[in-house]
């Protein structure tokens, strides 16, 4: 009997401990099927982050940011994901982006109703703009402006939106409402003393007007032409040099190259459009080409695209011949990126509203809906195209993306084939389309091989 007790107590402490464990078991099961595991992923987390709100007549929908939590995915996107050369405005977006132009007949974007928005609370999009009223430089009968009407454009198109900004348009409560937006899109990421100052010297006619020497051209047309040329590998051995030098101004960007190249994008440059950024990394990435820096000549003017505050500092500096102390644009020595004896009269920049309206009505991209908002904005060599329609009486497009885009290399100045590059602050495929929808509207004429 004493022998087989020990046997019994062994097999009832076995029989209890697997009693125990299966009980664990089903209960550790019944945990994991109630609470799932805290994965998140980008889409989940921003979806949960942001009040969504429909945007009557467009394809996708608002994000508007809370106030208790901030999406720094962003900020991970730009070191990681975007390259650092610019020079070739593109976007990462290898699913065919789905345009929101792709209905133009919808009508526009509305702004929000202002209960819709709390103060603390600024709408990301911002459907509001300034208005600017100035009279046509021209009497052309056909101008674009003049077209849009009878296009499914006619009701996203302002015609009184301010295409540049200028000295007048600082005042303290446009400071308030532009300081909601932050890079091109608005004054958030720049020092109220630093826009102050900068804008302060762009108090001429020449600051204000595009065409600032049109009226004192003896031989002026009835209709102001633009030649738009951007860097596609479209224009390699196109032979269209002498038709883009003929019009009456030639708008250009980022590392335009022109030595060696005239015969195929002309030589001629009246505006050419950049960030302080894209400017750098050009002279950086472009220099094997012969692209040392921005063109210069008697005709040339210079148009920053803001997205920062150096834009405004270095404007300034170039501006007044100063030296810059801080940023990475310092030196010992005033810049001369422009020529030595450059003037204030030579620079323009455009309004951050303008910038905000292109993207908002033009180009809203469904990157709009990722992590990538907070960098994603309109292309340099769109926002120049964009700009162009709402200034001149006519638009030839020179250069840009065509569907057959494989066909050609990524530059026309490439010495050997390169594949073209998209990166994710820009949505190239959209932009692509829209090209080809104002085309077909007749509001401008776009080069294309096929």
């Amino acid at each position: 009997m004493t022998g087989r007790l020990p046997q019994r107590l062994l097999l009832w402490f076995f029989g209890l401990s697997g009693i125990a464990l299966l009980t664990l078991i089903v209960v550790c099961v019944a945990m994991q099927i109630q609470v799932p595991w805290q994965t998140m992923n980008l889409q989940s987390f921003t979806m949960k982050h942001y009040r969504l709100y429909s945007v009557k007549n467009y394809s996708s929908l608002e994000y508007q940011r809370s106030s208790e939590n901030e999406l720094d995915t962003a900020e991970k996107l730009e070191r990681n994901s975007v390259q650092q050369s610019e020079p070739k405005d593109s976007s990462e977006s290898e699913n065919s982006a789905k345009s929101d132009l792709a209905n133009l007949n919808a009508k526009s974007l509305k702004p929000m109703p202002k209960n819709e928005t709390k103060p603390t609370e600024p709408d990301f999009f911002g459907d509001r703009y300034a208005t600017d009223d100035f009279p046509s430089q021209t009497n052309c009968p056909n101008n674009i402006r003049k077209r849009v009407p009878q296009t499914p454009f006619s009701e996203i198109f302002l015609h009184s939106i301010p295409v540049l900004q200028w000295a007048k348009h600082f005042t303290p409560e446009q400071y308030q409402r532009l300081s909601h937006y932050s890079g091109a899109h608005g004054w958030g990421s720049v020092d109220i003393e630093v826009l102050k100052s900068s804008l302060g010297i762009l108090n001429t006619t020449a600051n204000r007007l595009m065409f600032d020497d049109w009226e004192k051209r003896e031989n002026r047309s009835q209709c102001i032409r633009c030649a738009v040329v951007g860097n596609g590998g479209i224009l390699n051995s196109s032979r269209k040099g002498k038709e883009i030098d003929e019009h009456d101004y030639v708008f250009r960007v980022n590392g335009a190259v022109l030595d060696g190249c005239e015969n195929d994008v002309g030589s001629r440059t009246s505006f050419y459009t950049f960030s302080t950024n894209t400017m750098r990394n050009s002279m950086r990435s472009y220099a094997r080409f012969g692209y040392k820096g921005p063109p210069i000549s008697k005709e040339t003017r210079y148009i920053f695209l803001p997205d920062h505050d150096r834009d405004y500092i270095l404007m300034k500096a170039a501006s007044t011949h100063t030296v810059i102390d801080k940023g990475p644009e310092r030196s010992k020595k005033p810049p001369t990126y422009f020529g030595e004896d450059v003037t204030v009269e030579k620079f323009k920049i455009y309004h951050p509203d303008f910038i905000r309206y292109l993207r908002n009505r033009f180009l809203h991209s469904n990157l709009l809906k990722t992590g990538a908002r907070r960098i994603y904005r309109p292309s340099t060599g769109a926002v120049m195209l964009l700009a162009a329609i709402h200034t001149c009486d006519q638009v030839d497009a020179y250069g840009f993306m065509t569907p057959d885009y494989n066909l050609y290399s990524d530059h026309y100045y490439d010495k050997q084939r390169h594949a073209v590059h998209f990166y994710a602050n820009h949505d190239m495929r959209m932009e692509m389309k829209l090209w080809q929808e104002l085309h077909q509207a007749g509001l401008i004429n776009l080069f294309m091989r096929q």
